[in-house]
C-alpha cells in the first residue's frame, strides 16, 4: 500500500492594518510550506527554522487536534520569520489543521477550521486571511466568529520592513490598556470604515486615510521606537501610508504600484543598518494542497 502524502501552502499575514485590532488582516505572499507523509515514525524536519522538533510543534499541535501524529513525518519549510507579526503561527496552525485534514479525507469546512484554528491562536484574524487569502473582516456572529473577505485593492501593494528583533504577542497585547478614551474608539471605527471602503473601491486616498490607529499602536511604541518612526514618516517617502503588522515589529509600508520601487529604495537606505526590506504583494490566494 502506497504511503499517503499531502502538502500544504500557507501565506504569511498582516493583522490589525491600523485600526483594524483583532478584525482586519490581509494575506502576503510569502509562504510556510508542510508536507505530511505516513512514514511508520513520528518526526519534525525544519530546515533550520527556529522551532520545536517535537510535538509541541504548531503544525504538529494543530494536526493532533484532528488526528494522532504517530507514524506521521513533518517536514516544515517556511519564508515567514518567526515571532516578528507576520503571521507565522497563524500559518503553522492552519498548515497542521489542513495538513489533517486532507490526508485522513475529513472534509472538514473551512468555516470549522477557522474556528478551530482561531481557537489555538486566539484571535481569528491571521488565521482568517491565511485561509482565504486576499483582506479579511472578522466578526463574532452568536459567539461564532465569521470572515468576509475582499479582494486585494487595484495596483496596491505592500513592502515589509522587517527587523532583526522578535516581539512576543503576549508581551505586545499586555501593552495595551484595558480601557481606552471615547475620542480614540471613535477615531478607529472611522478610520477603520473608511478603510475597508478605500479597500473595496481601491480608492487610495480612503486607504491612506483609513490606516490611523489610536488602540494600540501609540501605546506599543515603546516596544519598537524606530519602526513607529517608519509608520510616521513613510508617506513623505510617497507611500500611501504604514501600519505595525500585527504584534511588531515588522512595519507593513502600503504603496501604489508606480511608487513602490521608489519607496523601496528610501527604505533600505534608511534602514540598512538595521533592518530587511521585502516586497511582499497582497496574496488573493489563502492557503492551498496542491496536488503531488
Amino acid at each position: 500500500m502506497t504511503a499517503r502524502r499531502r502538502l500544504v501552502k500557507v501565506p504569511a499575514s498582516s493583522a490589525n492594518l491600523g485600526p483594524g485590532y483583532d478584525v482586519l488582516a490581509a494575506a502576503l505572499s510569502m509562504h510556510l510550506e508542510l508536507e505530511v507523509e505516513e512514514t511508520g515514525s513520528f518526526s519534525v524536519q525544519a530546515d533550520g527554522l527556529d522551532v520545536p522538533l517535537e510535538r509541541t510543534n504548531l503544525c504538529v499541535r494543530a494536526f493532533e487536534v484532528l488526528r494522532p501524529a504517530d507514524g506521521i513525518s513533518f517536514r516544515i519549510r517556511s519564508e515567514i520569520p518567526l515571532a516578528r507579526g507576520l503571521g507565522s503561527s497563524a500559518a503553522a496552525l492552519v498548515g497542521g489543521l489542513l495538513a489533517a485534514d486532507h490526508l485522513y479525507e475529513l472534509a472538514q469546512e473551512t468555516e470549522d477550521v477557522l474556528v478551530t484554528a482561531a481557537e489555538l491562536e486566539g484571535h481569528p484574524d491571521n488565521v482568517a486571511a491565511a485561509l482565504y487569502g486576499g483582506f479579511v473582516l472578522c466578526a463574532q456572529d452568536e459567539g461564532r466568529i465569521k470572515a468576509t473577505r475582499l479582494d486585494p485593492p487595484q495596483g496596491v501593494e505592500a513592502i515589509a520592513v522587517i527587523p532583526p528583533d522578535q516581539v512576543p504577542t503576549e508581551e505586545a497585547r499586555r501593552a495595551i490598556p484595558e480601557k481606552v478614551a471615547l475620542s480614540d474608539s471613535v477615531a478607529n471605527i472611522s478610520a477603520g470604515a473608511e478603510l475597508v471602503l478605500g479597500i473595496e473601491r481601491s480608492d487610495l486616498t480612503l486607504i491612506g486615510r483609513g490606516l490611523a490607529d489610536r488602540l494600540h499602536q501609540p501605546h506599543r511604541a515603546h516596544l519598537y521606537p524606530r519602526s513607529m518612526e517608519i509608520v510616521e514618516e513613510a508617506p513623505r517617502m510617497g507611500a500611501i501610508g504604514a501600519t505595525i503588522s500585527g504584534a511588531g515589529p515588522t512595519v507593513l509600508v502600503w504603496t501604489f504600484w508606480q511608487s513602490t520601487g521608489d519607496v523601496m529604495k528610501e527604505l533600505s537606505e534608511r534602514v540598512r543598518d538595521w533592518a530587511e526590506v521585502r516586497r511582499v504583494p497582497f496574496s488573493p490566494i489563502g492557503a492551498d494542497v496542491p496536488e503531488l
